[in-house]
């Protein structure tokens, strides 16, 4: 931004995996940020990790109601308004077969993965518009090109979120704010699960570094759905509005047809209860 402050950046879900280390980075780079979280105690150590440069706010995104209160509480921050918002929103990750659950697992899975975006959206897009060149970044996750063996119900609910971010995309043009989605295709390397994680999996402070250049306008390009890591030898076709931000570190991103298969065949073995899908 040619050497200007940036303005402070909104990060929703930002005690999470992708969302915190969004936080640290934007720290990094000098720039405020406002955390947004439910969990007061996770939102405390975030503060205690990065210091005065992170404001807290504690606020569960699930209706309208609960994004306008929010949105009020931003406008009322000192300071310059914030100008770029980061949603790294998602509910819980939870195994099983679509078939054997009943319609409120899936309802649930919408409601904790895909309404919070939509509801932030309508409510902080207008709150940017006066800003220039603000940017607004949903983060996506995977499973929404194929289906994720075992999470099927979460393969539906990032299938649409990526349809909301191309509605969006477009409908924010008016405002105008930036919107796009940074599509993530596989799970996450962490410190906390680097033992045991795919060495093609994408490392999360990649992915919030990308979030970053994204909001900020650094990306080249104007699309609604921005690829992390696959290149442009893997992306299905038909995407004509698509953007690629990297490559995978191996050929092999996907599982194996064959290991899904028996992880689905576990799943149906395995006894079910109605405490289990239980919202």
């Amino acid at each position: 931004m040619n050497g200007t402050i940036k303005p402070a950046i909104i990060v929703l879900g930002a005690t999470g995996t992708i969302g915190s280390h969004v936080v640290a980075r934007a720290v990094a780079d000098g720039r405020r940020v406002v955390a947004v979280g439910r969990n007061e105690g996770a939102l405390a150590a975030l503060r205690a990790q990065h210091g005065p440069r992170v404001t807290l706010q504690q606020a569960s995104i699930t209706r309208d109601a609960d994004a306008a209160t929010l949105a009020a509480a931003l406008q009322r921050l000192p300071g310059p308004p914030p100008g770029a918002v980061i949603a790294a929103i998602r509910g819980a990750t939870d195994a099983g077969r679509v078939l054997d659950a009943p319609a409120d697992f899936l309802r649930r899975r919408l409601d904790e993965d895909l309404i919070p975006h939509l509801v932030a959206a309508r409510h902080l897009l207008p709150m940017l518009a006066g800003q220039p060149r603000a940017g607004y970044v949903l983060v996506g996750g995977p499973g929404a090109a194929q289906p994720w063996a075992g999470y099927g119900h979460h393969s539906i609910g990032a299938a649409a979120l990526r349809m909301l971010a191309r509605v969006l995309h477009e409908e924010a043009r008016m405002l105008p704010v930036r919107v796009h989605l940074l599509a993530v295709d596989s799970p996450v390397r962490t410190a906390a699960n680097a033992t045991h994680a795919c060495v093609q999996w994408p490392d999360a402070d990649a992915i919030a570094g990308h979030a970053l250049r994204l909001v900020d306008g650094a990306v080249p390009g104007d699309a609604a759905l921005v690829r992390f890591p696959l290149g442009a030898a893997e992306r299905p076709p038909g995407l004509s509005d698509d953007l690629d931000v990297g490559r995978v570190p191996c050929a092999d991103a996907q599982p194996h047809q064959d290991d899904a298969r028996a992880l689905l065949r576990r799943i149906a073995a395995r006894p079910t209860s109605s405490q289990e899908f239980r919202s």
